[in-house]
Parts: structure tokens; C-alpha cells; sequence
């Protein structure tokens, strides 16, 4: 290949690019979040890896901006879109083991989280999306595929729910700063 067709594809790329740019579109929120949070927009977004693994991707919604020093003031939104295979209740396992690291709980509320997310999880195929909206004073409710499973009244168990991607505490803060829009 010559240099004067090497420059001018460059060339081309770069003017290609901006163009390119201008033609994307934001990113429109699935029926469920549009439904519980009128006017929801895309706060932020992240891939979760486990041992290199890509397990699933993550976005947040909500209608007003997410406030990293107190999320859960906000009526929000989290879509998990699935990117393998996963037992429910290995789904529902995990969540409270994550709850744990973020803050106290009693043995009794684990017991009665943990059998409200398996109602709300069941077994996930890749593609499959669960997502949770977060009411500030009322709870969670929770959907596969866009499909209400459970509604959990509770405020301290959303707090804590949502704290596994949302607290300072979380296991996964690299996730946690995209979700909200933060550097890493």
C-alpha cells in the first residue's frame, strides 16, 4: 500500500468520525423503566467480568441526576442484561452475600430477602434482562424480560439491595463509578 493512500484513508476516518458522532442517538429506557420513572435517561452503564468471565452488563436510569453521596434519595432504575446461563437462586444467594458487605441485617431479614428474590429471579439465559426500580420511601420491584416478578416494601432492603452496585462499600467499585457517571 502506498503512503498516499495510507494518508488519505486516515484522512477519510477522521472525517468520517465526527459525522458519525452527530448520528447517534441516546439510548432509549426499556418499557418497565419508562413506566416507573417517566423521563428516565441513561446515568450510566458498566460490564461486570467475574475470573474474566463477562457475567452481565449494567445501566442505570433514572429521571434526575444520581447523587454518588446518597443514591438511594432517587427514584431509579437498574437493568441487568444477562450474558450466560445462571441458576435464580444462585442469583439470589449472591445478592445477599453481596447486602452483607454493605451494611448490617438480621439473620430473620435475610431470610425473608432472600425468599423474596427468588421469587423475583428465575433462572436467566444470556440476553435475559432483570431489572430493579428503587422507589425512595416505598421499596423495590423487580422484572425479568420486562414481566413484573415481585415487589419487596421494604426500604431497607432496597438501600441495601441497591447498594451491591450503588454503595462505597460495594465490591465492585469500578462498576459503581461507571453506573454513576464517576471517574474510576
Amino acid at each position: 500500500m502506498s503512503s498516499g493512500l495510507s494518508r488519505r484513508a486516515v484522512l477519510v476516518a477522521i472525517a468520517v468520525s465526527p459525522a458519525a458522532a452527530w448520528a447517534t442517538t441516546a439510548p432509549t429506557p426499556p418499557a418497565e423503566v419508562s413506566a416507573a420513572l417517566p423521563g428516565a435517561s441513561l446515568q450510566g452503564q458498566g460490564r461486570l467480568r467475574y475470573f474474566g468471565l463477562h457475567i452481565y452488563d449494567a445501566a442505570l436510569w433514572s429521571a434526575a441526576p444520581v447523587p454518588p453521596g446518597n443514591p438511594f434519595a432517587t427514584a431509579l432504575a437498574l437493568e441487568l442484561r444477562y450474558a450466560r446461563k445462571l441458576a435464580g437462586g444462585a442469583i439470589a444467594d449472591r445478592s445477599i452475600d453481596e447486602m452483607k458487605r454493605v451494611g448490617d441485617f438480621s439473620p430473620a431479614d435475610g431470610q425473608r430477602w432472600l425468599d423474596a428474590m427468588k421469587q423475583a429471579f428465575p433462572d436467566v439465559q444470556a440476553g435475559d434482562r432483570i431489572t430493579g426500580v428503587h422507589q425512595p420511601g416505598v421499596g423495590a420491584s423487580f422484572f425479568v424480560n420486562g414481566k413484573p416478578t415481585a415487589e419487596v416494601r421494604d426500604t431497607v432492603f432496597a438501600r441495601l439491595f441497591f447498594g451491591v452496585w450503588l454503595s462505597p462499600r460495594t465490591s465492585q467499585p469500578a462498576l459503581r463509578a461507571a453506573l454513576l457517571g464517576m471517574p474510576p
